[in-house]
């Protein structure tokens, strides 16, 4: 079960992914209310057509969830898919194994407001690709993973940087084949970053973010009998191991890092903790982790992904324990207030940005980097767009509402 970072609908409530059950027990399409109301959107069918695992659906913008499955279509190498707002269900693309095989990772929205991601396998040299899919369905594969120190076997989802480019992670590959921490251009064009050496760094698995310092952080899960590192890379630093988990504190994280509205990184790990059953940790950019939560059996076990919501508290799932021990939905609030999300951090003066918020009717004035906004519109009372203003600069957005002003949670890079 598999909530994501790009889970938040534009009403406010949460989409996500189920790898078993529904009608034909290959999998579900769910969406979830804040009060915990169900609604089954779709059934899979094939066997083996699961969601990745634990990646989630991405909102784009029209307002409708993208996602992929790894076995799915009538090659059975996975699929990609659109979630209408409404909860219609169309295949977009079917995977032949030429263009890709197995995705396993979210996809992610690019500046030119396509979708950009990675297939497992498939391709050029059967080691996996990046590939670009436009909303509509048209499909292009941009790059095949070869062998040696070009990386192989891309899992996890992309993470789109500052400066427009997309970063990502192979579990193979490198100068000692452990893994490497790869960039590509929207044309293709890729670039080693750093090549993992084995023992505590070795083979990671879920993908990149970026943080507030516009670093990149990951982790890595159970390399060599660890129970798991942090790491961050830095421009003109290079590669720095964050944090080391020792069984306390966690064991294996199990979801891509999320930046949070304090500008700390937020995790979960599959097991350790108080209870052994994992933990949510906030780690800071430089390295110093706190356990937020230690998991029971009833909370749920095995967290995977999670998302911060705007009303401030994070929303996640696991693949088991709960009421039922299949698997639990659970929030944990940790005190931070509410903010405004947007689904797409990046824009040029003159483009419309679309924001995601609580108490969003009535609001009076919109702000990029101090600079008012002199046209937006309220959608709703959770959604909203406004046009970047003439004189905008790269930094936050503000939000005047009735209730109080709101922060956006990542700042808004004009270009």
């Amino acid at each position: 079960m598999t909530l994501s970072p790009h889970s938040c609908r534009q009403d406010g409530s949460l989409v996500g992914t189920t790898e078993l059950g529904g009608k034909n027990h290959d999998g579900t399409l769910f969406d979830v209310t804040l009060g915990g109301t169900i609604d089954f959107l779709h059934s899979f069918s094939n066997p083996g057509s699961y969601p990745p695992d634990p990646e989630g659906l991405t909102l784009g913008l029209n307002g409708n969830f993208y996602g992929t499955s790894y076995h799915d279509g009538t090659s059975f190498v996975g699929t990609i898919y659109e979630l209408s707002a409404a909860g219609d269900y169309q295949v977009l693309h079917e995977f032949a194994g030429t263009d890709g095989a197995n995705p396993d990772g979210a996809l992610v929205l690019g500046l030119d407001g396509n979708f950009y991601g990675t297939t497992y396998m498939g391709g050029a040299n059967n080691t996996g690709t990046v590939f670009k899919i436009t909303p509509a369905g048209a499909f292009t594969s941009i790059y095949s993973f070869g062998t040696g120190g070009t990386g192989a076997y891309p899992e996890g989802t992309l993470a789109l940087g500052p400066d427009g480019n997309f970063y990502g992670t192979t579990t193979e590959g490198g100068y000692l084949n452990q893994g490497t921490v790869f960039k590509v251009t929207s044309g293709g064009t890729l670039t080693i970053l750093h090549q993992f050496t084995g023992k505590q760094e070795t083979q990671p698995t879920r993908g990149l973010t970026v943080g507030s310092d516009g670093n990149l952080y990951g982790t890595v899960s159970y390399p060599a009998n660890y129970p798991g590192i942090v790491f961050k890379i830095a421009p003109h630093v290079g590669y720095t191991v964050l944090h080391t988990f020792s069984g306390p504190d966690g064991y294996g994280p199990a979801s891509v890092l999320v930046p949070g509205s304090d500008g700390n990184l937020y995790g979960v790990t599959g097991g350790g903790g108080a209870n052994g059953y994992g933990t949510l940790y906030q780690i800071t950019t430089t390295g110093t982790l706190t356990t937020v939560y230690s998991f029971a059996k009833a909370d749920g076990v095995y967290a995977e992904g999670f998302v911060q919501h705007t009303n401030g508290a994070f929303y996640g799932s696991s693949a088991s324990g709960g009421a039922n021990d299949d698997g639990s939905i659970f929030s944990v609030n940790t005190g931070l207030a509410p903010f405004v999300g947007l689904v797409r951090p990046f824009g040029a003066v003159g483009s419309t940005v679309q924001i995601l918020g609580q108490g969003l009717t009535g609001t009076t004035g919109v702000s990029f980097n101090g600079v008012p906004a002199l046209t937006f519109t309220v959608e709703a009372d959770t959604f909203m767009t406004a046009v970047v203003p003439t004189g905008a600069t790269t930094g936050p957005v503000t939000i005047t509402t009735p209730g109080g002003t709101l922060t956006s949670n990542m700042n808004f890079t004009v270009r």
